[in-house]
């Protein structure tokens, strides 16, 4: 059965409600399109890329609409970013997650009964709780928005196992709107979210990935700490982040760029959360300007003022180096990405995935090009 409750609200409406809260007086491509499928109650799939926008596509049309709109994210860091900045425009949001106190949650929760709330953000795990799903249902959560949408399908750079239980919100709100909205998403993988979620005949938008700002160079990688000094020392100053492949390798460039002067933080899955959390939060309050990372550090940066992305090494799909050298020059000036490169790159990349997947039971062990995504890779390499 279809959402029948939409909004008649006009496109005027829509851009008054952004200027005044948002302080834009135009909109993006494909903004207007994605918001207007969110106030008339229309499932969508919404692919826009890094800084295209894509928050503001189900932010705005919850203050028109005037009920609860709830936000599906895979990372507390992501939702607090979100939530910090909705506040700060003087919008009334709040997150539901596992950091919290039971009487946090619970005051949380009274105020989403009272109806006070425009948007509230949770992972998948809790809204699939039944005591939080039945919540929802009493106050009539009549729209879904699921960010990050790629981490739900097997075919996608980012696959997370518990995306797959958002399978049940159309069982659970069959007379919901649910929209999705992600970075990067092939065909194939636009196909298998449409599936997976039960959208139902979705208006879907796919932006232009073109980046005229962004300068791309792919150069061997003969010196690596030459080659990463040279591209450092050209954008003395700014902020950038720094690819490696391995752990390992984040530690001792990390490490060396250190000795060398240079004010540089890593950040890795291996490290203690306190310590990823503090890199993440120095780069994003600018304290620091130069991160040293695996893949782990990207989803839910948010810093508009980043002039280079350098890869060590060969990136692990197109579609991890179309996001990770998408996080430069989101404020649509000139921004550098520079690729260093050996033949060697995609035999690590081979050892790395193999081991991963026989750790995770995959049915594959390892890919047959490190740039050709497959079915039934994890990517918790990081």
């Amino acid at each position: 059965m279809a959402n029948t409750q939409g909004t008649c609200a006009s496109d005027s409406d829509l851009k008054g409600v952004i200027a005044r809260y948002w302080g834009f007086r135009s909109l993006r491509p494909l903004q207007e399109p994605a918001m207007r499928a969110v106030l008339d109650g229309r499932d969508s799939l919404v692919v826009l890329p890094t800084g295209g926008g894509k928050s503001l596509c189900y932010q705005a049309p919850a203050l028109l609409r005037g009920d609860t709109t709830v936000v599906i994210s895979p990372l507390i860091a992501l939702m607090k970013d979100q939530v910090d900045g909705l506040r700060a425009c003087g919008i009334p949001a709040i997150q539901i997650d596992s950091s919290q106190s039971p009487a946090e949650r619970a005051s949380y929760e009274r105020d989403l009964q009272r109806g006070t709330l425009r948007l509230v953000f949770v992972s998948p795990e809790r809204l699939v709780l039944t005591d939080f799903s039945q919540l929802l249902k009493r106050i009539n959560a009549r729209v879904f928005a699921i960010d990050e949408a790629h981490c739900i399908s097997h075919w996608g750079h980012d696959f997370r196992q518990e995306y797959r239980q958002l399978k049940r919100l159309r069982d659970h709100f069959p007379d919901a709107s649910v929209h999705a909205y992600t970075a990067t998403a092939t065909e194939q993988v636009r196909q298998d979210i449409i599936e997976q979620l039960g959208l139902r005949s979705p208006e879907v938008l796919v932006g232009s990935f073109d980046r005229p700002n962004l300068i791309y160079r792919v150069i061997p990688r003969l010196n690596l700490v030459d080659q990463v000094r040279e591209v450092l020392d050209r954008h003395a100053g700014d902020a950038g982040i720094i690819y490696c492949i391995r752990r390992a390798d984040v530690d001792s460039l990390t490490e060396c760029l250190v000795g060398l002067g240079y004010k540089a933080m890593p950040y890795h899955a291996g490290m203690e959360p306190d310590d990823r959390r503090a890199t993440q939060d120095a780069f994003a309050a600018e304290s620091c300007d130069i991160v040293v990372a695996t893949i782990a550090f990207g989803m839910g940066i948010d810093r508009s003022n980043i002039r280079f992305v350098l890869h060590t090494g060969m990136p692990k799909s197109l579609e991890h180096y179309q996001q990770e050298t998408g996080r430069a020059g989101r404020d649509g000036l000139d921004a550098e990405c520079v690729l260093l490169y050996s033949g060697g790159d995609a035999l690590t990349w081979k050892r790395i995935i193999q081991k991963s997947a026989e750790q995770a039971g995959a049915e594959e062990s390892f890919l047959p090009n490190a740039l050709t995504p497959r079915k039934g890779i994890l990517t918790s390499t990081g």
